[in-house]
């Protein structure tokens, strides 16, 4: 795997799975940081065309990515969401993100406390995830991005923290309105109308990083929507041991000797629950999960365009993509002496959609002890 850069030379505009058509009133949203395979397919429009069919039928590519880099070359995480800060009496969480007086994680719910052991949970989900604290001030997340190096101590354990430990969006919202005019009038189409996209601009000196199973050489390369650019080079990781060894743990991710108590989810991942139904988790872990700390899904999916009429081969309809319910990278999973064997959370299945999203270390999990 050959480490990359890639460094926006614009906005950059990710749609999400919202069914979206000009009108008034439509407003596109997106999606950001992207999907994995969205930037393994921009580096993959790097590599040289060939005419050999069987060369393009390679399947073979790896992926893993993206994650966050600043202009220290400082690597940065999704943040672990069994974390809560807790602030002193008086002070506004969210006026004062900083000023929290400590970071504690959520723990399994203690029955034999004297304030949960009259309450009853629905018995066909997990219990939730509680702090295990008396606290008389407000409560809320950290910043939503950790240090590499800071996320590898809370993986064996660590339970002090600095505020440099975390890091707000490295990035702003930019909105984007569109109006198609008539034909020579100076009047809005009633077709299409008015409508407005959610871009993103990354703030100066960060960058995505991604590892590619193949060389490439530094390039421009679209990225997104609306034809947006990016500068895609090699990471040089000769001159930083630290940055090597950090991105050489998250390519591996392997568990230690010992029986991990916890999971992170390093990269978005897919929990079949039910049949065309997702989850937070696969129904299959629900056995072995004391809790799980996630956020909302990531809807991922569109709006196609086919043709269904048998008759009229030229007829085409509306109609919908599937969509996915990915888990969102940070989720932790707690649990009980027994672990899954499956590295990666994705459904145990066979398909080649499956395969894909394997080469592309969908559902990559970390393992931690010390709950």
């Amino acid at each position: 795997m050959h480490w990359y850069t890639i460094t926006p030379l614009d906005i950059l505009l990710f749609r999400d799975c919202k069914p979206f058509s000009p009108g008034e009133g439509s407003w596109a949203k997106g999606l950001f940081p992207p999907m994995p395979i969205t930037v393994f397919q921009a580096l993959r429009s790097l590599l040289p065309k060939s005419s050999n069919k069987s060369e393009r039928s390679k399947q073979d590519l790896t992926f893993l990515g993206p994650f966050l880099l600043d202009n220290n070359h400082t690597l940065w995480l999704p943040t672990p969401k069994d974390l809560v800060c807790l602030y002193p009496p008086g002070k506004d969480r969210k006026t004062a993100s900083n000023d929290w007086s400590e970071i504690q994680r959520l723990q399994p719910i203690d029955y034999q406390d004297g304030i949960w052991k009259h309450l009853v949970f629905d018995g066909g989900q997990i219990d939730p995830l509680v702090l295990n604290k008396k606290w008389n001030g407000n409560i809320s997340p950290p910043k939503p991005w950790i240090k590499a190096e800071a996320l590898f101590k809370y993986l064996e354990g660590k339970k002090d923290w600095c505020k440099e430990d975390f890091h707000s969006n490295p990035w702003k919202t930019q909105v984007l309105p569109h109006i198609h005019m008539q034909a020579d009038k100076r009047q809005v189409k009633d077709a299409d109308g008015y409508f407005t996209e959610v871009a993103v601009r990354l703030e100066d000196g960060w960058s995505f990083v991604a590892a590619f199973s193949e060389e490439i050489s530094e390039s421009v390369v679209r990225l997104g929507g609306e034809g947006h650019r990016a500068i895609v080079s090699r990471l040089q990781l000769e001159a930083n041991t630290t940055l090597f060894e950090q991105l050489n743990f998250l390519s591996k991710g392997d568990r230690s000797s010992k029986i991990p108590e916890f999971a992170y989810l390093l990269t978005p991942g897919l929990a079949l629950f039910a049949e065309a139904r997702y989850s937070s988790y696969p129904s299959a872990w629900k056995q072995q999960l004391k809790g799980c700390a996630t956020d909302k899904a990531l809807l991922w999916g569109g709006v196609s365009t086919m043709r269904k009429d048998i008759d009229n081969k030229t007829k085409e309809e509306f109609a919908l993509l599937p969509q996915r319910a990915f888990v969102p990278p940070g989720t932790v999973y707690v649990f009980n002496g027994e672990v899954p064997t499956n590295p990666q959370l994705l459904p145990e299945k066979d398909g080649r959609w499956l395969e894909t999203f394997k080469q592309l270390n969908y559902g990559k999990l970390l393992w931690g002890q010390g709950t």
